[in-house]
């Protein structure tokens, strides 16, 4: 009886321990984190591993970040909202404007003129975010921010005026990029970054109009030559949501966590990193022989600015955005 008694409570013990280990995996959570662009993108050290280290170091490494670049998850990058909406992934990075329909006042954003050169795009759009709220169903918003004011990169084609734009092809990210090469008299061609290259390369399209980033990012000095900065073109916004629901099953120390290292103090280093990175990029493209950078004058810019300026007030008016456009700029 002793004996059979000593072996009963060995195997209680033994159950518990089993338990307790059990209930300490699965304390562990791992969140996946998809993109469509390669590793060595400005998105990996100005977002994710800020966010991923971040999160980690809070909760003593009980929450981990697990990236899928390239499109791991799935390789079209217009359906990054989505696939966190559906599970496929639990976060995500992408642009607004490659569903352009789905977030018109955070597009606000990207419109030239709202923001003035070497302002934070990211303020505003939290400033704005109770207006904004509804376009990011289903999703946590971690980040929202702006790229580096937008520059032409041109293959064959220096561009001093917009009359030197008339009848090209330039691609844009999205519907308020596009109403600004109408604006200029080009034909705007809307595609994913990850198809630029080729698209320049081949002479489906005679430039783009994007973030100097993107020339370092997609290496378009490869295949682009001349490159235009200073015209008030506006800019491009980025999003990184997480699924909603996945984040309210988490523990409360975990989302504390994420709450921490999210908005916009995620935002604010996202766009410290675009804009850095376009520093950099502009500054090699300035040393390199056989490249053109063209650095227009104040009258030079103001030309453009009769064309494009006009565009922001269009669109506020026809989508009804002034407060959103009012918020932006703490007004």
């Amino acid at each position: 009886m002793f004996n059979r008694s000593r072996s009963g409570q060995a195997v209680a013990s033994a159950l518990v321990l089993a338990a307790g280990l059990s209930a300490g995996a699965a304390q562990a959570e791992e969140l996946s984190f998809a993109h469509f662009v390669p590793p060595q993108h400005t998105l990996t050290r100005a977002i994710i591993e800020p966010f991923a280290n971040g999160v980690e170091e809070a909760t003593d490494g009980a929450l981990t970040v697990r990236v899928y670049p390239g499109g791991e998850l799935g390789a079209g990058p217009l359906e990054q909202y989505v696939r966190v909406v559906q599970g496929v992934a639990d976060m995500a990075w992408g642009l607004q404007g490659y569903t352009s329909s789905q977030f018109p006042k955070t597009m606000v954003a990207e419109l030239p003129g709202v923001f003035e050169h070497g302002e934070m795009g990211y303020e505003g759009i939290w400033n704005a975010y109770d207006l904004i709220a509804g376009e990011y169903p289903r999703t946590k918003p971690l980040a929202l921010w702006t790229s580096e004011p937008n520059v032409l990169i041109m293959k064959d084609h220096d561009i001093r005026s917009p009359a030197d734009l008339a009848g090209l092809k330039v691609r844009v990210s999205g519907s308020a990029a596009a109403s600004v090469i109408e604006a200029l008299g080009a034909t705007p061609v809307q595609m994913p970054a990850n198809e630029m290259y080729n698209a320049l390369q081949t002479g489906l399209i005679d430039g783009i109009v994007t973030g100097a980033s993107a020339i370092s990012d997609f290496k378009l000095d490869e295949v682009a030559n001349s490159y235009t900065i200073g015209a008030p073109l506006g800019r491009i916004t980025f999003f990184v949501v997480m699924n909603q629901d996945r984040f309210d099953g988490l523990p409360a120390d975990q989302q504390a966590a994420i709450e921490e290292h999210s908005g916009p103090w995620l935002s604010r280093h996202g766009e410290e990193g675009w804009n850095a990175y376009a520093d950099e990029t502009i500054a090699r493209l300035k040393a390199a022989e056989n490249e053109t950078v063209i650095e227009l004058s104040e009258a030079q810019a103001a030309a453009f600015g009769e064309l494009t300026l006009p565009v922001t007030k269009r669109i506020i008016a026809e989508i009804g955005a002034e407060d959103v456009l009012a918020a932006m700029q703490q007004e």
